[in-house]
């Protein structure tokens, strides 16, 4: 059975062809080959007397051509394969994934406005593709915020919910830091200060609740969904860290200088059967300082 490829989206612009050296990088410690799709943006709204009759062909691409001369003369290289596709990107790519074993693209293509962080596109892709979807930001990217302990070395960050764990992200994480030979940081946020509201004052008022109880027991469940892993890779080291308040701050934290963070997406929930990235992925896509692969549930969850 042939080896599924490592999909990169490129645009010609900057920011695509760092997420494509990350794409290389991964098709390498992957063994897999490497993908290089560029999509000849066309509206969705556009009719057919707009839309080109078939693919365009990549050998005629100039965005497809310059790649090709950016990967010239390095001496390891994933077996490359080059695809032009016209329509909607953000149409377009989430249905690569099903073809793919990870889809990778830069945070801000050519498209959208220049104060958006993350585009339209990258919101898209995220959100439907079948497989993992890893969004690749600008260099540079700062976070101020170091109350997250950072050890020197490759680190993999993954977001861990005690209260509704989603094995694929563990799972993905795991793999993950183990092809790097990073060490693994699962990050368990638990609400605090609590406050319940009370009828009889009409008031939200702190809870009576023991903090170092919380975090205790926030620590332990981690540690119980971390341990299955563990037995599968007993090569990765692997720490739990239970932190109070926001967990995409805490994520983004964790992100300073990362090799990856690892989130989740949201299951398909009866009542809502669209695909939903939720509020935390869609926080730490904005503001992480790393890369951050967004893991779909498997599909008996979704």
């Amino acid at each position: 059975m042939s080896t599924l490829p490592v999909i990169a989206a490129v645009d010609g612009s900057d920011d695509s062809l760092v997420a494509l050296d990350w794409a290389f990088e991964a098709a390498l410690l992957r063994r897999a080959p490497l993908r290089v799709v560029h999509v000849q943006q066309y509206a969705a709204w556009a009719g057919p007397e707009v839309m080109p009759s078939g693919q365009p062909e990549s050998e005629h691409d100039p965005v497809i051509h310059e790649v090709r001369r950016y990967l010239e003369g390095r001496v390891e290289r994933p077996a490359l394969e080059y695809s032009a596709l016209a329509g909607a990107a953000g149409t377009v790519l989430p249905e690569l994934g099903s073809t793919a074993q990870l889809l990778v693209l830069g945070s801000r293509g050519r498209g959208g406005f220049a104060s958006l962080l993350l585009g339209s596109c990258g919101v898209a892709t995220a959100r439907d593709a079948e497989c993992p979807v890893v969004v690749v930001p600008k260099p540079g990217r700062k976070v101020d915020d170091d109350t997250m302990p950072i050890e020197p070395g490759p680190r993999v960050v993954v977001g861990l919910a005690v209260d509704s764990p989603d094995e694929a992200t563990l799972s993905f994480a795991f793999a993950e830091a183990a092809r790097r030979g990073a060490r693994l940081q699962a990050v368990a946020a638990y609400d605090w200060p609590l406050h319940l509201w009370t009828a009889a004052t009409a008031q939200v008022v702190p809870a009576p609740a023991d903090q170092e109880a919380i975090e205790s027991e926030t620590r332990v469940l981690a540690e119980g969904l971390l341990e299955p892993q563990r037995e599968r890779h007993p090569d990765v080291h692997a720490e739990s860290y239970a932190t109070p308040g926001d967990a995409a701050g805490s994520l983004v934290a964790a992100s300073r200088d990362a090799s990856l963070v690892v989130v989740g997406r949201h299951r398909r929930r009866l009542l809502a059967p669209a695909r939903m990235m939720g509020s935390v992925t869609q926080a730490v896509l904005l503001h992480a300082a790393s890369p951050v692969a967004v893991v779909p549930p498997a599909p008996a969850q979704e």
